[in-house]
């Protein structure tokens, strides 16, 4: 899968005298990236972070060549408030084994939900300490008029900055895990009701069952055939399509688009976590246990209670 580095001119690549002092020599990335927007926005934090960037490509199951013990980044995209399964697993499949880790999700405007307490839970789980999380805008990787052109410029002043903070929590060698917004349990799994299909004009130029991250796509002499089981809507064959003719079913992007069509001219902020919050009282009522920014965030969105939402990121 081809990385999409970040934007020219951003300040991802204006590092500071005092950031520079404090910057690592050595950072492994891990992402999972179908479209770009999740890699664009883990390059820029990780660059900031490190003068050498290891670059592990989840979509493609990648490994670490020299993993070490080194502080460990992970990016992963948002669909529907959670982890891609596909995505989740791989992250499972790797192990901490005591490593401070910062995690980054990146979600297409609308809300991420469960997603960051998952990823930081998933972490925990093998091994690896978080000491700092974040939540990102990206473009939509579906209704693209949402977050278009995100990340930009501010959000790179943001994402450095990040980068900054979590430098100088290293360096007082505070390992503290953050409090993140979501509830235990998870939303549901996010279960693609569509596929992209090919139209007319199609070269069988074979690019997207090359990037597909779960090789649902077969491309023979005279068609191309989409395994719809195994399809999770990551868009990725839709991006890297030359001739622009992979796309999803017009009736599914009317709906989609009509659903988050309203949210193009919404800006949502990024989110850090760096500090472990007070404990907040349970409530009254049985139910999950929800972080009071997920309760801001779902009365703004609406997006709690409102059944399942197409991927709200750029993956």
């Amino acid at each position: 899968m081809p990385f999409y580095p970040p934007k020219a001119g951003t300040a991802s690549i204006i590092r500071s005298e005092h950031l520079a002092m404090l910057m690592m020599d050595k950072t492994d990335l891990f992402c999972f990236s179908p479209t770009g927007g999740t890699a664009e926005v883990g390059r820029t934090f990780a660059d900031a972070m490190a003068d050498v960037v290891e670059f592990v490509d989840l979509c493609r199951n990648e490994t670490v060549s020299n993993p070490g013990d080194g502080v460990a980044v992970f990016a992963a995209p948002v669909f529907a408030g959670r982890l891609p399964p596909v995505a989740a697993e791989r992250i499972r499949s790797i192990d901490g084994h005591g490593r401070i880790a910062i995690s980054l999700v990146v979600y297409g405007t609308r809300a991420y939900d469960d997603a960051l307490l998952e990823l930081n839970d998933i972490l925990a789980e093998r091994g690896f300490t978080v000491i700092a999380s974040g939540a990102f805008i990206a473009e939509h990787s579906i209704v693209r008029s949402v977050g278009s052109g995100r990340p930009d410029g501010r959000d790179a002043d943001d994402i450095v900055g990040f980068a900054g903070k979590v430098l100088a929590k290293i360096g007082r060698g505070d390992s503290t895990v953050p409090s993140v917004p979501g509830n235990r349990p998870y939303r549901p799994d996010f279960v693609a009701s569509s596929h992209p299909t090919t139209s007319n004009g199609c070269t069988l130029c074979g690019r997207c069952a090359k990037v597909c991250p779960v090789g649902a796509i077969t491309v023979t002499d005279e068609k191309v055939v989409t395994d719809e089981r195994t399809c999770f809507m990551c868009m990725a064959c839709v991006k890297a399509c030359p001739e622009r003719v992979r796309n999803l079913p017009a009736p599914v992007m009317d709906a989609m688009t009509a659903k988050l069509g309203p949210l193009a001219s919404v800006r949502r902020p990024n989110e850090t976590f760096l500090r472990r919050q007070r404990p907040y009282p349970a409530p009254a009522s049985p139910g999950p246990w929800t972080h009071p920014a997920s309760r801001a965030s779902s009365r703004s969105s609406g997006s709690r209670g409102a059944g399942s939402a197409p991927p709200t990121d750029s993956p």
